[in-house]
C-alpha cells in the first residue's frame, strides 16, 4: 500500500499538502476506506490520523464524517459533515446529516435541517437517500402518510432504475404493507426485484470470479521464442544451402 491507491481527485488534494506529511495522509485514507463496512471503529481512527497532518483538506474531513457515521460515532460525524459542506458547499452528504440528528434525539431539527434544502438542489441520489431517511423519521413518531409522501419523489418510478432504486422501492413497500396496504405492498416488492435484475444488484449479482492465469510463465514464454528463433535459423540455414548446392559450377 503506497497510497496512490486513492482516486485522482482526493489525491491531487493530498498532493498539495507538505512533502513529509502527503504520504502519511493518504495512507490513513487508503485504510480508512478498505475498513469502513468491515471495522468502521479501526477506519474511523485511520481517518482520525489523516485529519492530525491534512485537516485542512476538504477529503479529509469527509472521511472523518463518513468513518464516524459508519462507527455510530454521531455527533463527531455531524461536526465533520458540517464542516465538510462548509468547506464545499456540497450536499451528498445532507441524509447522514439529517441521521446524525436523529440519532442524537434532535428529531424536529433533524426535519427542520431537511426541510432547509429545497430536493430540486440535490442529486438524485442525495433526494432518495433523504427521503429515505425523512421517511423513516416520520415512520418512528407513527405518522406513516407522512412517510409516503416523503418517499413520492420523482425518482420513485418502477420504469427507472437507479443504483437505489431497490433500496428506495423497499422502504416505500415497507410503509405500505405497515398502512394496511398488502396488495400494493406486494406489487413494490415485485418491482424491487425487477430493478434488482435490471442492475445486476441484490440475488442478480455477479458473483466474484477470481481469473487464474493457467497460460505459460514469462520463463516458459521466453523458452519458446528461443526455441522457435533457433528452428527459424536452422530453417534459413538449409535454404541458404540448398540454394548454393543448386548453383551452376
Amino acid at each position: 500500500m503506497t497510497g496512490k491507491e486513492l482516486d485522482r481527485a482526493t489525491l491531487r488534494q493530498v498532493q498539495g499538502l507538505d512533502e513529509r506529511h502527503a504520504g502519511w495522509v493518504a495512507k490513513h485514507l487508503v485504510m480508512a476506506g478498505r475498513l469502513m463496512y468491515e471495522d468502521p471503529a479501526v477506519s474511523f481512527q485511520h481517518a482520525l490520523a489523516a485529519s492530525r497532518k491534512g485537516g485542512r483538506l476538504a477529503c479529509v474531513r469527509e472521511a472523518v464524517a463518513l468513518t464516524a457515521y459508519a462507527a455510530g460515532e454521531y455527533a463527531e460525524a455531524l461536526r465533520e459533515f458540517r464542516t465538510y459542506r462548509r468547506m464545499t458547499g456540497d450536499t451528498t452528504h445532507l441524509a447522514a446529516q439529517v441521521d446524525c440528528e436523529r440519532a442524537l434525539g434532535r428529531v424536529q431539527k433533524a426535519l427542520q435541517l431537511a426541510a432547509d434544502v429545497s430536493p430540486d438542489e440535490l442529486e438524485r441520489e442525495a433526494r432518495a437517500e433523504l427521503a429515505m431517511v425523512v421517511s423513516g423519521i416520520h415512520e418512528e413518531r407513527g405518522d406513516l402518510q407522512a412517510a409516503r409522501t416523503a418517499l413520492e419523489i420523482p425518482e420513485l418510478d418502477r420504469r427507472r432504475g437507479y443504483p437505489f432504486s431497490p433500496r428506495l422501492f423497499q422502504r416505500y413497500a415497507d410503509v405500505l404493507a405497515a398502512s394496511g396496504e398488502k396488495q400494493a405492498a406486494a406489487a413494490w416488492r415485485r418491482y424491487v426485484r425487477v430493478a434488482e435484475k435490471a442492475l445486476g444488484l441484490g440475488g442478480f449479482a455477479d458473483p466474484d470470479i477470481l481469473d487464474v492465469d493457467t497460460g505459460p510463465s514469462e520463463e516458459e514464454r521466453t523458452e519458446r521464442r528461443a526455441a522457435r528463433a533457433a528452428e527459424q535459423e536452422q530453417q534459413d540455414d538449409a535454404a541458404a544451402s540448398s540454394e548454393d548446392s543448386d548453383a551452376p559450377a
